[in-house]
């Protein structure tokens, strides 16, 4: 019975309660929250749940074995530290942290304490994004050429973070997972209206090698929720709506073709074919993340979002930010 403790039940702490008490052989042990109130809710639904103020009593109980961390994004690295320190498998959710020379430092200590770090990027657990990235590795599309991703809604605005990370996390995650490299560079801007020192609209391009493009548009100032990416190919191109009820990806077999028409010209051809829905396995990502989770402490192999790889995600957000202080200045990671 691997025993966890809940740092957090604001906004997503109740979902990863929700999991990882519903999985076999996992016992949600204790909740801590600085509010007696959320404190109450969750133990009116998990009736068994101890509860605490001070996350130094998860540290130091003996009888639990792993941390979720769900608190705001600048305490991740230090409460990430702490329990790493007290030999505490963790998760923490996305990103991991604020600065890369903390993720390089978590990484590190993860590895010297001989425990599982995993960051909490939900998508690449997600049925359809893992359905792209084997017809991207089947070459489905022929040559990938750009990625377009819009992920934009009313809100939720955060007190100590830029929406580039607040959102583009999610986005960010992906296509290092799609493409299986990093960006080589990385410009970006970004605008604030409401609140004039923390960014609430941004757009970020990525240049990734053999002249792959990708572009980031995130928001909390929009009327509607859009959770859309593109991804074209030299031979078919993909539409993937998270917000689908239905058919969140759809493979179009179209794209153009380049026919020589005499010496020294060419001619386009404009190829549209078929449209096709792949069948997508119907499991709840979260649930496959925490058993991920589970899976790599019994096995002591790192899961997808391993430290290395919430690390990668946080030198990205870094240069995006920094780009987006200098306005739009291109930034190379390399």
């Amino acid at each position: 019975m691997l025993t966890v403790g809940l740092i957090g039940y604001g906004y997503w702490g109740p979902n990863l309660a929700r999991v990882f008490s519903e999985l076999p052989d996992v016992s949600l042990h204790t909740l801590c929250d600085r509010s007696f109130e959320r404190q109450r809710l969750a133990r009116s639904r998990f009736h068994r749940l101890s509860t605490c103020t001070n996350p130094d009593e998860l540290f130091r109980n003996p009888d639990i074995d792993a941390v979720l961390i769900a608190t705001p994004v600048s305490t991740h690295a230090q409460l990430a530290t702490q329990a790493l320190k007290a030999g505490k498998h963790v998760y923490v959710e996305k990103p991991m942290s604020m600065r890369p020379e903390d993720a390089e430092h978590l990484t590190a200590l993860a590895k010297r304490q001989r425990r599982i770090l995993m960051v909490g990027h939900t998508f690449l657990y997600s049925p359809p994004v893992r359905k792209i990235k084997q017809m991207i590795d089947q070459q489905t599309l022929g040559r990938i050429y750009y990625i377009n991703c819009s992920r934009v809604n009313l809100g939720l605005f955060q007190p100590d973070v830029s929406v580039f990370y607040d959102l583009a996390p999610h986005d960010i995650s992906m296509i290092l997972y799609w493409l299986n490299a990093d960006p080589l560079w990385v410009c970006a801007e970004g605008a604030s209206f409401v609140r004039k020192k923390i960014l609430e609209v941004g757009f970020a391009t990525m240049g990734f090698p053999r002249g792959v493009v990708a572009h980031l548009h995130v928001s909390w100032l929009a009327p509607s929720k859009l959770r859309q990416t593109t991804v074209v190919g030299s031979k078919r191109m993909i539409l993937y709506d998270d917000t689908s009820n239905n058919e969140k990806v759809k493979l179009f077999d179209q794209g153009v073709v380049r026919n020589p028409e005499t010496f020294g010209e060419f001619q386009l051809t404009y190829r549209s074919g078929d449209v096709l829905s792949p069948h997508i396995d119907a499991s709840e990502p979260l649930r496959n993340q925490a058993k991920a989770f589970v899976e790599a402490i019994e096995s002591g192999r790192p899961p997808i979002s391993d430290a290395r790889f919430g690390g990668r995600v946080v030198r990205v957000l870094d240069a995006i930010e920094a780009s987006s202080r200098q306005n739009g200045k291109r930034r190379w990671l390399r």
